[in-house]
């Protein structure tokens, strides 16, 4: 579906992305996963050419994506990241709606696709499709970026950090919509975290990055059960440190 093919970007003398070659499988959800500065956002950029690569290329079903106009190639692919970017001036509907308007799509298919959408992402339509973004919780903002993103219906979703600012609860519940909408349109997607939990919950495979190198790719128990070096290690040890916390506290006597 997705073949980064010996990617590199440069800036200066320094490379951000360093031959990076991995595939991403028709309908599967691949995290990258790493630390500030190990080039995941940088090759997200580069799958829809809001980076430009210094060297290797990007396929998408055997296309190189260079031989596709940018804005061209970007309507096919949806993208929602973790400041969500919505048009404030813009009601839900048209926020959600602005890919497909763009495309020439009849205003009678925008509005039912809209209200499919804000439904898939449990937000009723009714009470929502007129809001603005300023009268949302930042959880129902990243729920409409999330819509706006698969209003074109692509089939490949690039996904930064979408729910990184948010508390807790709301993550989690925002990690549960995203699997149920997997469920039921099997989207591919690219998921850019630094959070070692919500790669293993939400990831069929998991590639680490660390400075712009691909450390290991693999399946989250691949990961936790042999990982590829002693940062692998570490990143693994996290939640497993936390759980064994969490498990102590819980096994322990009242007092």
């Amino acid at each position: 579906m997705i073949a980064l093919e010996q990617l590199t970007k440069r800036y200066g003398g320094n490379a951000v992305v360093d031959r990076l070659s991995l595939e991403v499988r028709r309908g599967e959800l691949l995290v990258l996963l790493g630390g500030s500065g190990s080039g995941k956002t940088t090759t997200l950029k580069m799958i829809n050419r809001l980076v430009e690569p210094s060297a290797g290329r990007v396929v998408i079903d055997g296309e190189d994506v260079t031989t596709v106009p940018p804005a061209a190639l970007r309507r096919r692919i949806g993208y929602a990241f973790q400041q969500v970017g919505l048009f404030p001036h813009m009601s839900v509907a048209e926020n959600v709606g602005i890919t497909p308007a763009l495309l020439g799509w009849d205003a009678g298919r925008i509005a039912a696709r809209v209200d499919d959408l804000l439904g898939l992402v449990e937000l009723d339509p009714a009470t929502f499709r007129d809001r603005r973004p300023a009268e949302l919780s930042g959880g129902q903002q990243q729920r409409v970026g999330v819509a706006r993103a698969l209003a074109a219906e692509p089939a490949v979703l690039l996904l930064d950090e979408p729910f990184g600012a948010l508390d807790p609860l709301t993550r989690d519940r925002l990690q549960q919509s995203l699997a149920a909408i997997r469920s039921k349109i099997g989207v591919t997607i690219v998921f850019v975290t630094h959070d070692m939990v919500e790669a293993l919950l939400l990831g069929d495979r998991i590639a680490v990055l660390r400075e712009g190198r691909l450390v290991q790719l693999g399946t989250p128990t691949d990961l936790l059960r042999s990982p590829a070096d002693a940062y692998v290690a570490e990143l693994m040890e996290t939640p497993l440190r936390h759980r064994r916390v969490v498990e102590a506290l819980a096994e322990s006597p009242q007092r």
